[in-house]
C-alpha cells in the first residue's frame, strides 16, 4: 500500500512540473498571459515559436511516459500502471505548483497511452491528424481523439481499471476544452497555421 501511494504521489509531482511555463520564462514571457493563456504546446508554438512548441510537446509527453514505463519495468500490474498514468496526467492538468491549475492534458495523455497501450495510440492519432487536416483546428482534433480512446480500449483485452482511467482522462481532456468548444460553435476558434 505504501509503495502504491509513493508511486502515485511521485507520478503526480512529475506531472505537475509546468514545462510550458518554465520554457516560456526562458524567453521572458509568462504564457498564462499570452495567446490562449494555456501552458501547453499549441500556445507555446503560437506565442514563442515552433521549436519551443515542439520541446513543450515532448516534455509534457515525457511526463506521462516516464512514470508509467518505470512502473512497467518494476513489474507492477497493468491496473497499477494505469493509476500511475492517471496521477501523472492529473499533475499536469491540476498542478500543485500552479495552485491546481494547468494545461489541457493532451500531450501528457498521449505519453500515458504511449506507455500503457501503444497499439491504441495509432488509430487515435490517425483520427487527430485527419480532423486537423480537414478542419485546421487542433482543439477539435484533440477532442475527437480523446473521445475515441475509450472506444478503442473497449475492443481490446485490458483490465477494467485501464478502461476506467482511459475514460476519466478522455472526459477531463474534453471538459478542459470547454472554452474551445464554445469558440468552435461560435466560429471564432483559431485555426492552426504550420
Amino acid at each position: 500500500m505504501t509503495l502504491t501511494v509513493l508511486w502515485i504521489v511521485g507520478a503526480y509531482l512529475l506531472g505537475s512540473i509546468p514545462t510550458g511555463l518554465l520554457l516560456g520564462r526562458l524567453y521572458g514571457i509568462d504564457v498564462r498571459h499570452e495567446g490562449s493563456g494555456n501552458i501547453g504546446a499549441t500556445n507555446l508554438y503560437r506565442t514563442v515559436g515552433r521549436k519551443v512548441g515542439v520541446i513543450t510537446l515532448i516534455g509534457d509527453c515525457l511526463k506521462g511516459v516516464l512514470p508509467v514505463l518505470a512502473a512497467h519495468q518494476l513489474g507492477l500490474p497493468e491496473a497499477m500502471q494505469a493509476w500511475v498514468g492517471l496521477a501523472a496526467f492529473c499533475g499536469h492538468v491540476f498542478s500543485i505548483f500552479l495552485l491546481f491549475k494547468g494545461g489541457k492534458g493532451v500531450a501528457t495523455a498521449l505519453g500515458v497511452f504511449l506507455a500503457l497501450v501503444p497499439q491504441a495510440v495509432a488509430p487515435a492519432l490517425g483520427i487527430f491528424i485527419v480532423i486537423v487536416a480537414l478542419s485546421r483546428y487542433i482543439s477539435l482534433g484533440s477532442i475527437c481523439a480523446a473521445a475515441a480512446m475509450p472506444l478503442i480500449i473497449w475492443f481490446e483485452p485490458h483490465s477494467f481499471e485501464l478502461l476506467l482511467v482511459t475514460a476519466a482522462i478522455a472526459a477531463i481532456v474534453i471538459v478542459k476544452h470547454h472554452a474551445n468548444i464554445g469558440r468552435l460553435v461560435a466560429g471564432t476558434e483559431n485555426k492552426f497555421k504550420a
